[in-house]
């Protein structure tokens, strides 16, 4: 009787050690480089981030705006971060109107001047702090390789800050920064750089809006992992919106962009490449990506980039779908989009 009370007690400790350690498995720390408001799906990567971060599994250091030809998008990120309850995100952004998409296709500004509808604190770039003083400061005070970055957007952000020079922040400069405090890079980009002819395309996020010069010094100088993301082209998501409240941010920014631009529906839905990114970022391979491929991304500023499978030592990798996927993924995203935290249902 002695022995059966012994170890029914140690199995009753190992579970609930087990149990214990599961619930407290260390949130993946990222940050997330947008540029909210070229396309719907910058909202929704941002909405299932939110969720990830409040179901435990992330924690979300601060999110960037680097597209400043259109300044409002910070509005949107305030808007939707308030929605899921997590005010307290830093925000930043990139002041230079330079870079990003001159058309505000989801009509950022008029979501974010509607503050009585959203809640938002913040409107236009310079409300919130200027996007590399803000990564110095968020980036130097983590523990060592713990950052995951993840650029959705443009590259200007990522480039600002590893450009960066020593400062009041830190004495380290960006570069040194990255080598110590970030873990990995992750970028939606090289969109079908990885083809068998070995051509050069030009990528939406990595080539245009005037970002091509800043995406060719990041990759050939980040001192980390990159990866590439090529995932959600056929990945359809948008429709579980309708069932959600009809003052939700992300429903409402899913919509618009829909009717202004393509004049669909939420019905119709919209590829999900940046919330795919936000998955692989999240829960890495897991049932919707292929194992990554080792190499580098050949970046021309003037023909644009092409992936060079390479099995020797590299810290570039190029990360796809799996084939197939396209409805279960939809389904899980979907999903996602469509829950919101217990906590903020009351």
């Amino acid at each position: 009787m002695t022995r059966f009370i012994f170890v029914s007690l140690v199995l009753i400790f190992s579970c609930s050690y087990c149990a214990f350690s599961n619930h407290n498995k260390e949130s993946v720390k990222i940050i997330l480089d947008t540029d909210m408001g070229s396309d719907c799906d910058d909202v929704g990567a941002l909405a299932i981030l939110n969720e990830y971060a409040n179901i435990g599994k992330v924690e979300i250091l601060g999110v960037i705006y680097s597209s400043g030809a259109i300044p409002y998008g910070v509005g949107v990120i305030d808007a939707v971060n308030i929605y899921y309850g997590n005010n307290d995100i830093p925000i930043g952004a990139n002041y230079d109107r330079a870079v990003g998409d001159p058309i505000d296709k989801m009509q950022a500004e008029k979501l974010s001047k509607d503050t009585a509808a959203f809640k938002n604190r913040f409107i236009a770039n310079t409300d919130v702090p200027e996007q590399t003083q803000l990564l110095r400061k968020l980036i130097s005070a983590q523990e060592d390789n713990s950052v995951v970055y993840v650029t959705i957007g443009h590259t200007k952000g990522i480039y600002d800050f590893l450009v960066s020079k020593p400062d009041v922040i830190s004495d380290l400069s960006g570069y040194e920064l990255a080598a110590k405090k970030i873990k990995k890079w992750i970028a939606l980009g090289a969109l079908n750089a990885k083809n068998k002819e070995g051509q050069y395309v030009k990528d939406w996020n990595l080539y245009f809006n005037n970002t091509a010069s800043y995406t060719k010094y990041v990759v050939d100088n980040f001192p980390k992992p990159i990866y590439f993301v090529s995932g959600g082209a056929k990945v359809m998501t948008g429709k579980s919106l309708q069932d959600t409240p009809a003052g939700n941010i992300v429903r409402t920014a899913y919509r618009d962009w829909l009717w202004n631009i393509e004049r669909k529906t939420l019905s119709d839905q919209r590829p999900s490449w940046d919330l795919a990114t936000v998955y692989f970022a999240v829960e890495e391979v897991g049932q919707y990506f292929d194992e990554v491929n080792r190499g580098y991304l050949d970046f021309d500023i003037e023909k644009g980039c092409r992936w060079i499978n390479q099995d020797t030592a590299s810290n570039q990798f190029f990360v796809s779908q799996k084939s197939g996927t396209d409805s279960g993924f939809a389904n899980y995203l979907n999903s996602l989009l469509a829950k919101r935290s217990k906590k903020l249902q009351q």
